[in-house]
């Protein structure tokens, strides 16, 4: 029998066979489709106000408290007053420019304020008020709260029921004066058949009434009750510095429920002395500057991501 050549060409080729197995690999698995791409969002700063306080002409060092913001970029939303803080917000809301305000600050003296009349006691004090009308009238661009620049409220107290009154439209020079009718110098004030006198009597450093407005970070400005370098002694003297002493203890507790607290060292200088604004100018910067951290971290901590439709 002749030998069969093909079986060795057969088993080569069922070699190669094999070996091509062998060796194959499996086919990939498709790339997975890819998901939706993840939404896009914005940041919106928080509403940011401002809480002023009383304090008489130690009250001119919330103009630096003012100045520090502006150069800092951080924006102010609304600006509730009281008493002084009252006049220094009325004095920034207006333009909404702290260079207005503080030349308004720095022109204004004692006479332009307070309009001594020997009668005036008749009717509650000593000062009628009639002065610091004018001088708002005469240098504010706006008239009325509703027009200003940035929204503002003047607090006020109305004197029979004690309780707290905001004036958020209406004429300003009037909400101004009755925020800052202090109990015994001013002549309380009557406005649409009802008298009030000083808000500090009942709301020294107005925070709440910022929230209400829907303000996420208020910072609070309170200037301390001032010092004097001698006991009070005439019946004024003792009745208003035991006024400023509660007022200032008032507003202290009120000012916990702000995000930032900035205090002002100003507590040796007299309610009515109108000879050191740059001093207190000063002092406020300095106190606004040292609660710089805080105030970008409550700022920082309100901010909201919202997506973008």
């Amino acid at each position: 029998m002749l030998p069969n050549r093909s079986m060795p060409l057969l088993g080569l080729a069922a070699a190669l066979i094999l070996s091509g197995c062998g060796s194959a690999r499996p086919t990939p698995p498709p790339a997975p489709s890819p998901g939706p791409a993840p939404a896009q969002v914005r940041e919106v700063p928080p509403k940011v106000g401002l809480a002023l306080g009383g304090g008489g002409a130690r009250g001119f060092a919330e103009i630096g408290v003012l100045r520090v913001l502006e150069q800092e970029k951080i924006p102010v939303d609304f600006v509730a007053g009281t008493s002084v803080g009252s006049l220094v917000g009325a004095f920034y809301a207006d333009s909404g420019r702290v260079l207005d305000a503080e030349f308004l600050a720095v022109s204004v003296t004692d006479e332009d304020l307070f309009d001594y009349k020997a009668l005036s006691f008749l009717s509650g004090g000593f000062v009628k008020g009639d002065r610091l009308e004018a001088f708002l009238a005469k240098n504010l661009k706006h008239r009325t709260i509703e027009t200003f620049r940035i929204p503002y409220a003047a607090v006020a107290t109305h004197l029979r029921t004690g309780k707290t009154v905001v004036f958020e439209k209406g004429p300003i020079a009037r909400a101004v004066h009755a925020s800052a009718a202090i109990p015994g110098v001013f002549v309380p004030v009557e406005i649409g058949g009802e008298i009030y006198v000083d808000g500090g009597v009942t709301n020294p450093v107005p925070v709440d009434v910022a929230r209400r407005a829907g303000c996420d970070v208020v910072i609070a400005v309170s200037v301390p009750a001032a010092v004097p370098s001698f006991t009070p002694k005439t019946p004024i003297e003792v009745a208003y510095h035991a006024i400023t002493l509660m007022s200032a203890e008032i507003g202290r507790l009120r000012a916990r429920d702000a995000d930032v607290l900035v205090e002002p060292a100003v507590g040796d200088v007299a309610y009515d002395d109108f000879t050191q604004k740059k001093r207190l100018i000063e002092a406020g910067e300095a106190a606004a500057r040292a609660a710089l951290p805080a105030i970008r971290a409550a700022i920082a901590s309100k901010v909201r991501r919202v997506p973008v439709r």
